[in-house]
């Protein structure tokens, strides 16, 4: 039986590594694309990419399309996992961090659906956006994040639309999930950590593999059904209200 092809963008980190393992371990051909020049086990093939410069930068554009197109012939699943996080108040934003957040966080993926769109409606196959909770909830300083995740998400409903007929999208919106990019944001102090998974109603943060396996779910045509949702995956947070004791 012939693999069917996922690429995933930001196919290094914590969530990208699983979901390459994951796809991989079904039978999957994994394409994986990152800034970091670090080959991942469970790619098939890996390209260097620059998702921000491929937004910014027009024969940087042309030169990867380029590549992608020869080796990246049919696709059955593109999953946009790549993002920054930079975080800045109002008071001290940087247009060109703004920029950027938008770049990899929302018009990366845009770009990229586009340029896969034919393959991908060849195959029947689907977009999955991994966006996160911060569409819904946020904290201070998380302005550009956190923006351009609710527009990832709106991008996911308005694409769904778009293209009836032709490609199902969906989005994924993890809350805390525990990878080492979230332990070093709290300088991996376990004290925190813990506090964390008690903010949780489930008393845990998210697995990265729990990710990988919804998007999974997601791609596979047993849930076909499923055309333009926003699913979260968070523990039980986003119903909690924090009040007085």
């Amino acid at each position: 039986m012939d693999k069917k092809t996922v690429l995933i963008t930001g196919v290094l980190g914590g969530i990208g590594s699983q979901l390459a393992r994951t796809f991989s371990e079904n039978n999957y051909r994994v394409i994986g694309l990152d800034l970091v020049d670090e080959p991942s086990p469970y790619c098939e093939k890996f390209i260097r990419f620059d998702l921000n410069r491929y937004c910014a930068d027009p024969d940087y554009k042309s030169h990867m399309e380029t590549i992608l197109n020869k080796e990246v012939p049919e696709l059955f699943v593109l999953i946009n996992n790549a993002a920054v996080q930079i975080l800045s108040s109002l008071s001290e934003v940087k247009i060109q961090d703004w920029n950027q957040t938008l770049n990899v966080n929302l018009t990366g993926p845009l770009m990229l659906s586009q340029l896969f769109l034919d393959r991908l409606e060849k195959s029947q196959g689907s977009i999955i956006n991994i966006a996160s909770i911060h569409h819904q909830l946020t904290k201070k300083r998380f302005l550009a994040y956190a923006t351009s995740k609710s527009a990832l998400v709106g991008l996911t409903k308005s694409l769904s639309v778009d293209l009836q007929g032709r490609v199902r999208v969906n989005s994924i919106s993890p809350a805390a999930i525990d990878t080492q990019m979230l332990r070093d944001g709290f300088n991996n102090d376990e004290t925190k950590v813990k506090q964390l998974n008690e903010l949780h109603p489930s008393q845990r943060i998210g697995k990265p593999q729990e990710v990988s396996q919804l998007a999974l779910l997601l791609a596979e045509d047993k849930l076909g059904f499923i055309n333009g949702a926003n699913l979260n995956i968070d523990g039980g947070i986003s119903n909690v209200l924090k009040d007085l004791d």
